[in-house]
């Protein structure tokens, strides 16, 4: 069945799909506010309706700016219904961000949240934004409010047929090094990934997911679309606290919650965690970094259910390879490639030649998932994916005899040491370990005589204490002296992404602090 829907089906297409299939129950909780799979599909007509009267139609883009809300949600599948493309940002994006991707993508219109309405008034002129539409009461001058859009938009809509293959999505990466790059991903690489996850996660209308992710970010992005795909009930939480995501567990009796390392340790280290009843719980996700084994299996033994750890990213539209509910769960492994999803190590040097098993080199992914290319820059998509259709990951990773892919480390953060590759993955997972440590990250240092060391920055479980002596003593007993950090700074927390993921190339500001 499934394989049918992503051969043929558009994202447009999948909450009249879930009105139709589960009508009134609950689809989404979001603060105090619930809302049935049928009233989701209305307010997105609306939506579709609204934007549609202004001009917005098929191939437009248009760019989506808040953090999670239900309006969010709505404003997403009206914009594919009418044909456009989504462009959804990151809500920390600054104005000068903004009008970068703006005209980069050629935005027709933006809608955001209503904080957002200021500065993007005031870099309107900048962009060829047409419409502002912000979420909210008190809408300024030059804005169109989102509800007045809902209120004018009628409640029937025929989404607008587009093939599979045509454009959906318009992602940016982080941008690292330079400027930002669009991932252009079709239909099909949204559902394709969509579908084999909640094939691989045995996702159901019997589950309930409470989740902190982005829907901005893929990762969130898959898990919004295959709760509503597969009759789920999402109850969506603005951003990451542990009291509040141990109580939606609690009240919704929720059977999977979904996140990054960081939020996994912070409910570690919450002190009130034993006040919460998690027994609901049947299996969670974990994905965006490595996570460190001594974590995953402190998790698990502590809220009773397994944490199974996922590999995606933008260009792949979300996952490329995670773990089987019902498979061996492998921890330290990301998993194994998505089902019609292809994956291999490739030598860096030479990604046309493929490692055997064990040996390290770029993990490389091929098939429905992999994105059409770079918005309007076809020098960086001829050098991430090849003639053949192999993406290149920037992952360097290695491959058991049984598939199982552990990824080593990004190849833009490996700390070279007078000559020896050190991966920050690899000291992080092991000082994890240490009975005093709730989080870690390590980064690279220059040094006259080495190029660079390994720096640890660590932040301390409450009511425990380490020295420096101690964590260096600790790492000798697990690794191999060159991979010794030199330097350690404890401190009170780390730098993270809007969805919680720990920027390594930002540590270095910890150093002034």
């Amino acid at each position: 069945m499934m394989t049918t829907l992503v051969r043929k089906w558009t994202i447009g297409q999948v909450l009249p799909y879930a009105a139709a299939a589960f009508g009134d129950r609950v689809a989404l909780i979001s603060g105090d506010a619930s809302f049935s799979f049928r009233y989701l599909d209305v307010l997105s007509n609306r939506a579709a309706n609204g934007l549609a009267q202004r001009g917005v139609g098929r191939g437009d883009r248009v760019t989506l700016y808040s953090s999670n809300c239900w309006e969010w949600i709505v404003a997403y599948y009206g914009i594919l219904k009418v044909g456009a493309v989504v462009n959804p940002i990151n809500v920390m994006l600054t104005p000068e961000e903004v009008v970068f991707v703006a005209n980069d993508c050629g935005a027709k219109a933006i809608i955001a949240s209503g904080d957002k309405g200021p500065a993007l008034l005031a870099i309107r002129k900048q962009t060829p934004i047409e419409h502002i539409v912000l979420f909210g009461q008190d809408i300024p001058a030059g804005a169109v409010g989102f509800d007045h859009l809902l209120e004018e938009g009628a409640p029937t809509f025929q989404a607008v047929e587009v093939e599979p293959d045509t454009l959906s999505t318009i992602g940016y990466t982080s941008g690292t090094t330079g400027h930002p790059k669009g991932a252009m991903t079709s239909h099909r690489n949204v559902l394709t990934s969509t579908a084999m996850t909640a094939v691989m996660h045995a996702r159901d209308d019997r589950d309930t997911v409470v989740s902190a992710l982005p829907c901005s970010h893929v990762y969130g992005n898959v898990v919004m679309n295959s709760s509503f795909w597969y009759g789920m009930t999402l109850v969506l939480l603005p951003k990451f606290e542990e009291r509040q995501v141990l109580e939606a567990i609690q009240e919704h009796r929720a059977t999977m919650f979904e996140g990054v390392p960081t939020m996994y340790m912070y409910l570690l280290a919450y002190p009130e965690r034993s006040k919460y009843d998690v027994s609901s719980l049947k299996r969670c996700t974990v994905g965006g970094q490595t996570m460190p084994v001594a974590k995953m299996e402190a998790f698990e033994a502590e809220f009773g259910c397994p944490l199974l750890e996922l590999w995606g990213m933008t260009e792949i539209a979300g996952l490329g390879t995670t773990h089987a509910y019902y498979g061996k769960n492998r921890h330290g492994s990301i998993g194994v490639a998505l089902p019609g999803v292809e994956c291999r190590i490739a030598a860096v040097e030479d990604a046309a030649r493929t490692m055997s098993a064990e040996e390290v080199g770029e993990l490389m992914v091929r098939g429905p998932i992999v994105m059409q290319g770079y918005f309007g820059n076809e020098q960086g998509t001829r050098q991430t994916i090849e003639p053949d259709g192999w993406l290149h990951t920037g992952d360097l990773a290695r491959m058991d005899k049984d598939g199982f892919i552990f990824v080593v480390d990004r190849k833009k953060d490996m700390i070279i040491t007078g000559g020896f590759n050190v991966y920050p993955a690899e000291l992080e997972r092991v000082i994890a370990a240490h009975p005093a440590v709730a989080m870690v990250a390590v980064g690279p240092k220059p040094d006259e005589m080495k190029g660079e060391i390994a720096k640890a920055y660590i932040v301390l479980k409450q009511g425990h204490s380490a020295g420096e002596q101690e964590i260096f003593d600790f790492c000798r007993q697990h690794l191999s002296a060159y991979k010794v950090p030199r330097e350690v700074l404890f401190v009170e927390d780390l730098p993270k992404t809007s969805t919680g993921k720990i920027m390594r190339r930002q540590l270095k500001t910890l150093d002034a602090a």
